[in-house]
């Protein structure tokens, strides 16, 4: 298993995707964001500026994005046979899944640490050594239910449609889900519907280092869950697939 979970990892951090969806794209819609609110102070949040919390939700986003494109790219292993291929070596369906997902979280822990970076250096964003933790470490190992669901878009998606899928994804829990956008203007009822997503969630883990409340807490055991329901659906598609072979 060491020896493929190495290939896996620089395979991956040689693509020029993972310099993309990591780095640049979140880096500079945070930027660009920052400089359409400016100094501005959130409605009733005892002076957390806008800056503090799109670094989170920008963190969170990289997060997302990078490590569900990467366990997405089964879908093109299946395509080409690979998975067939893997059933006449020792390496177990469970080891390569494993490794997909841990690949994925190595590749998504980079990205919230730069936003953070920027948000310090760029934007002047101070907070307690622990509150940095939440948003780096925190939102990284909270991105695990989107690593899972990238594997589930591989599994059941066909190749040819699996962009589709991603960006319409993205675009859902981005911009609903309050990675993009801010929620504090939406509406009660939008809100009610944003807080299934578990984007909403993974956003929260770093909001809940400036507003110093339990939310990190319940966002934790919101994610859980989903991780359990995508990992139920992956279990499902393997063993399909399996039978058919």
């Amino acid at each position: 298993m060491t020896g493929y979970l190495t290939i896996e990892i620089k395979r991956m951090l040689r693509g020029p995707r993972f310099i993309v969806f990591a780095f640049v794209v979140p880096v500079v819609m945070y930027l660009l964001e920052c400089m359409l609110y400016k100094n501005q102070t959130i409605p009733h949040s005892h002076g957390i500026t806008y800056s503090a919390w799109l670094m989170c939700s920008l963190a969170a986003y990289s997060a997302f994005t990078s490590s569900m494109h990467t366990t997405a790219r089964v879908s093109h292993e299946r395509q080409i046979g690979w998975h067939r291929q893997l059933r006449l070596t020792p390496l177990l369906p469970r080891t390569y899944l494993l490794t997909k997902v841990f690949v994925a979280m190595v590749v998504a822990l980079p990205g919230p640490a730069f936003v953070a970076l920027f948000g310090w250096l760029v934007q002047d964003v101070h907070m307690s050594a622990a509150g940095w933790l939440q948003i780096t470490l925190g939102i990284w190992v909270a991105a695990l239910p989107c690593a899972v669901l990238g594997l589930v878009i591989g599994l059941y998606v066909a190749p040819e449609q699996q962009q589709m899928y991603l960006q319409g994804l993205i675009i859902l829990f981005g911009f609903l889900g309050g990675l993009l956008l801010p929620t504090t203007g939406f509406p009660d009822w939008l809100v009610a519907i944003v807080k299934v997503m578990p984007s909403y969630w993974l956003a929260d883990i770093g909001h809940g280092a400036l507003l110093h409340d339990t939310r990190a807490v319940v966002g934790a055991a919101v994610l859980a869950a989903w991780t359990l329901v995508f990992s139920g659906a992956v279990v499902l598609s393997y063993r399909r697939e399996a039978a058919r072979a």
